[in-house]
């Protein structure tokens, strides 16, 4: 559960990690949906046995599981899908910014161009770097294309994700809000 614990944060940090032009984007709670692929294929071995070993537990023990990961805001999907859940305020929103989880991450911007922008990161927690696109569909919702450089089982990784966010409510229920990355 280890692995599964890291490849999952990573998830988490690395869909929360861009620069977002997000005067359009409505506060409140979000669902980000993260797909992600490495290069060496190591870290879907590691989502599928996880999962595998998740399947395998009788159910009160997958059912703690699915509870815990569920009080974290971070579910599993089909595929070695990732689901979190964010809560962006009014503040991150007027800053535009998207908020990261946990980690110490510096992030850059390129001005908005139409319904795109670009950004770059470069964390310290977990040590990663990348670059990617995120188009803004509507105020409530988005997508996101990004590759980025991690450790993913141990060992360095090249990584791709490509990622969804929706609104869910204005109303972030228990779901506190992430700290905003560092300029």
């Amino acid at each position: 559960m280890n692995k599964l614990h890291h490849v999952l944060l990573t998830a988490v940090l690395a869909s929360g990690a861009m620069g977002a032009a997000a005067q359009t984007l409505k506060p409140g709670l979000w669902e980000i949906n993260n797909k992600m692929s490495s290069s060496s294929g190591e870290m879907e071995k590691t989502m599928a046995e996880a999962q595998k070993q998740i399947a395998s537990m009788p159910p009160d023990q997958r059912k703690m599981v699915a509870d815990m990961m569920a009080k974290q805001g971070v579910g599993m999907g089909a595929g070695g899908a990732v689901m979190a859940k964010v809560c962006m305020t009014r503040e991150m929103v007027e800053h535009n910014e998207v908020a990261t989880q946990q980690g110490d991450c510096r992030q850059t911007s390129s001005p908005r161009t139409g319904n795109t922008q670009k950004f770059s990161f470069v964390c310290t927690r977990p040590p990663s770097r990348g670059e990617g696109q995120v188009t803004f569909v509507s105020p409530e919702a988005y997508t996101l294309k990004m590759m980025f450089n991690s450790t993913a089982t141990g060992k360095p990784e090249k990584m791709k994700m490509d990622a969804t966010g929706k609104f869910l409510s204005s109303d972030c229920g228990t779901v506190k809000p992430l700290a905003l990355p560092k300029k």
